[in-house]
């Protein structure tokens, strides 16, 4: 069947979406991406360190994993808090036996409170990127452009003070924006952005901004709190990903992406830790891997574009 030319003659008819924001464009039409060393693929370990208010806001929209029972809900709070206590220590640790460098999605009141934190992650070699001020810095289109471009610029201004670097990366609660957040954040000088998860490569918004996404259904969160999984399913699920991805690498002869998303209170749990740090070793035993910083992929995302 041969399709009708005036079908395409329609001026508001187009390939894609009904934003401006960034073009369609399916994997398959866009130019091979080669990661360093020959390697195929890159694994990217993003880390959520978050501080959740004993009260959590309802506006623009209550965070996911936020306080639940009538306040104070000191059991949620207490879990979470045991994330910054002993699970990212627990992940620091794992990292470091493997040699790997990830990226760290840091609220800006885990710097404010827990500086000491900050600087672990930092000397351990790993990069920080902005995750908003707390878990009560929802973003949505309710909220004034003001409003939103000052959370922003809170965001960053606290982790750099506190670093001494400038984040490049920006990772939204809930992977949550507005309709205005790519410029916002681009006028604010963030490189990149980890909230659209519609890829498994790097792309480009129109006005600059590069997206890495992060895939959600690989998070743990989703897996082994959301599903009630086990961490060997969790295991097991990420490698068949990663031997995937790595077949397709091969076929297509391009590079591909596997992100991993951590919460140190899930993931850092002791009966969870031995299969992770197991799983770690059996992604670094494949010669085709690459553990890169999300700042790593963009710069040889950037070098190649």
């Amino acid at each position: 069947m041969t399709l009708d030319p005036s079908y395409l003659e329609y001026p508001r008819r187009r390939a894609g979406y009904d934003h401006d924001l960034y073009p369609y464009a399916p994997l398959h039409s866009r130019p091979s991406l080669h990661w360093p060393g020959s390697k195929t693929l890159a694994v990217w370990l993003c880390v959520s360190v978050e501080w959740f208010p004993i009260t959590p806001a309802d506006k623009p929209f209550r965070a996911p994993g936020h306080m639940q029972t009538a306040y104070p809900d000191y059991r949620h709070y207490t879990a979470r808090d045991y994330g910054n206590r002993v699970g990212v220590y627990r992940l620091l640790d794992a990292f470091a036996k493997a040699g790997i460098a990830a990226s760290f999605a840091v609220n800006a009141a885990i710097a404010e409170r827990y500086p000491t934190l900050v600087q672990d992650i930092a000397e351990a070699g790993h990069e920080i990127i902005a995750h908003s001020t707390d878990m009560n810095g929802t973003i949505a289109s309710t909220l004034p452009r003001e409003y939103e471009a000052a959370l922003i610029a809170h965001s960053l201004d606290t982790l750099t003070q506190a670093t001494g670097t400038r984040p490049r990366g920006w990772l939204s609660i809930a992977r949550s924006q507005s309709f205005a957040t790519a410029d916002l954040l681009k006028e604010a000088g963030v490189e990149y952005c980890c909230d659209w998860a519609n890829d498994e490569l790097p792309w480009t918004f129109n006005n600059g901004l590069i997206n890495l996404p992060l895939n959600h259904e690989l998070s743990d969160r989703q897996i082994l709190n959301v599903q009630q999984q086990t961490i060997d399913s969790y295991a097991e699920q990420v490698l068949d990903a990663h031997d995937w991805l790595s077949n397709e690498a091969a076929q297509s002869g391009g590079g591909r992406m596997l992100p991993l998303h951590l919460t140190p209170y899930i993931t850092g749990l002791p009966y969870r830790m031995d299969t992770f740090e197991r799983l770690l070793a059996e992604l670094a035993a494949r010669n085709n891997t690459w553990f890169a910083r999300g700042a790593d992929i963009i710069d040889s995302f950037g070098s190649t574009t």
